[in-house]
């Protein structure tokens, strides 16, 4: 979802909008959250004497939190990068949540689970009636309606999430809010739990064309937004809170210019929390010496994969053997060691490893960088060493680490293929690659994907669907014509579909099988890695966490 840089990369999606957008955040899916804290024996802060609740102690008791990224607005219906979506998790509420700890999703505005009719089409969602908006006016199920309405009607970046599903909504009472689909969508529950699906008051917004307001914020989380500038963000605790109140008495966050001055900040001891984006050679330096510098090391697993496109339209991978072969050639221990030094996790599907649906379906069908193999795919598709295989590889010339990646490949590929294949690094600025990805201009591009909401629809769906086309014409209009693949098949959209309206787990989980192991047969994306998310807290701090589902909340946070 993803504090982050422009979401999705902000990829390709982000610019494919007539449907979603394709690469940032924040946004799904289950993931595994591998949690290591590393605590030292370090200072710790002095204690505050006195009444807790003096101005010291109150000031001594707030967290503060360094990061390199920015925040564009804090409007939840034009919100669509990684920091303004934590900054809304922690300020405002939404229908769902994820219980803590885990990714079960659970009511939170909503006081149960929605019923849904039996043709997948209307959900009705019983609401909390003890619950106040920040200036103090009440929550209810016309603001909620209000707010949903709002985030579709306004043509912000994340409108489509909405705007594309949703018929339409309204208050059947004043505690009772019914939505109706354009189509049947077992995930919807899990949009409602997007950041930016959160409830602001009526009294302080507009509804309309553009009407945003992006530097305060009126909902009704357990923060309120005190201060909110391009270097310095301000929480302070909401005293009428209806839930659980923060554990500390508010957080300041500092927009810090460099990776290098965030480093050197929080190592020094002039931050609590140092949580995003720090260089791997920083991370491993913090990880080597938490013991003797007395902070902790929060280690947890994202929902950010790395793939490769593979263009069906250019040769030579429009031979399903090449593509194979691809596959087979690609080492991803090799890479995870070499260029990411342990910090990243080798991916052997589209959806993430921690998904409840995750099947390593690559790794069965093609090993980890099986050269023997290659060979052999390459043999039968007809290539010789007078008639290698060439492969261009794209990337943003913008990513030091996707150019690392490309030549490590390039240098394993030459060592191991015995002249059979050719690994040719290209780079072109970002704007010009996603201006051109749908065009067809590439035939293979290294890409990373942030998904939106918790569900492996985002990890499939965006990639595997096509709305026209054929097999042998390839995806002429589409998700996966404009994610650069032109990826067509029959059984994929019929696959897609049914996932999509299926409200059985068990049927569903089985679908998500057979569209991964579709995906490593027929080969339109290879993946690659998934990036790992790191927070660093002085040894006083307790109750830092990423959880599950990826969100960062700070109302546990105390020292």
């Amino acid at each position: 979802m993803k504090l982050g840089t422009a979401r999705k990369t902000q990829g390709w999606f982000a610019q494919m909008q007539p449907r979603r957008r394709v690469l940032r955040w924040m946004g799904l899916f289950s993931l595994c959250l591998l949690l290591t804290v590393s605590c030292g024996g370090g200072s710790q802060t002095a204690s505050v004497s006195g009444d807790p609740a003096s101005p010291v102690a109150a000031e001594n008791s707030r967290i503060t939190i360094g990061t390199t990224l920015k925040a564009r607005t804090v409007d939840p219906a034009d919100a669509y990068e990684i920091f303004p979506g934590i900054l809304l998790q922690n300020l405002g509420d939404r229908l769902y949540t994820y219980k803590p700890g885990t990714t079960e999703l659970v009511p939170q505005l909503a006081t149960e689970l929605p019923k849904v009719s039996e043709d997948g089409l209307t959900y009705t969602i019983p609401l909390r009636g003890d619950v106040k908006f920040h200036d103090g006016e009440p929550f209810n199920a016309e603001a909620m309606a209000f707010s949903l309405k709002r985030f579709m009607e306004s043509g912000g970046r994340p409108a489509f999430l909405l705007s594309d599903r949703i018929e339409t909504v309204t208050a059947s009472s004043p505690t009772e809010l019914t939505i109706k689909l354009k189509q049947p969508f077992a995930a919807f529950p899990s949009v409602l739990a997007f950041s930016g699906a959160t409830p602001v008051s009526p009294k302080a917004y507009e509804s309309g064309e553009g009407k945003f307001k992006p530097d305060s914020f009126v909902g009704t989380g357990p923060y309120k937004l005190s201060e909110f500038s391009s270097d310095t963000i301000r929480l302070d605790p909401n005293p009428d809170y209806w839930g659980e109140k923060p554990a500390n008495q508010g957080v300041d966050i500092q927009v810090i210019a460099s990776a290098a001055n965030l480093y050197n900040t929080f190592k020094t001891g002039g931050l609590d929390v140092a949580y995003q984006t720090l260089d791997p050679d920083q991370i491993r330096d913090l990880e080597k010496n938490a013991s003797s510098g007395g902070w902790q090391v929060i280690e947890a697993g994202s929902n950010v994969i790395n793939y490769l496109v593979l263009n069906q339209k250019s040769k030579p991978l429009d031979d399903l053997k090449a593509r194979q072969a691809v596959a087979a050639m690609i080492n991803r221990s090799l890479l995870s060691d070499r260029v990411f030094q342990g910090q990243a996790t080798p991916l052997y599907s589209l959806l993430p490893t921690g998904s409840p649906d995750y099947q390593p379906v690559f790794e069965a069908k093609y090993g980890d960088g099986d050269p023997e193999k290659a060979k052999a795919l390459l043999s039968e598709a007809g290539f010789t060493e007078a008639n290698p295989l060439t492969l261009e590889v794209w990337y943003s010339s913008g990513s030091t680490v996707r150019g690392l990646v490309v030549n490590t490949l390039k240098a394993a590929v030459e060592k191991q293929m015995g002249g059979l294949a050719v690994i040719e690094p290209k780079d072109v600025d970002s704007s010009a690659l996603f201006d051109n990805l749908g065009k067809g201009t590439y035939p293979s591009v290294i890409l990373d994907w942030y998904p939106d909401y918790f569900d492996s629809d985002t990890f499939i769906e965006p990639f595997m669907s096509c709305a026209k086309g054929s097999v042998s014409t390839g995806c002429e209009d589409g998700q996966s014509q404009i994610g650069g693949s032109f990826y067509y098949s029959d059984k994929a959209n019929q696959l897609v579909e049914q996932q999509r309206a299926e409200e059985d787990p068990a049927k569903r989980k089985q679908q998500f099988v057979e569209l991964q192991n579709l995906l490593a047969e027929d080969v339109p994306y290879v993946p690659l890695w998934q990036n790992k998310d790191y927070v660093f807290a002085q040894g006083q701090v307790k109750g830092v966490e990423i959880q599950p589902s990826q969100q960062f909340l700070f109302s546990p946070m105390q020292k």
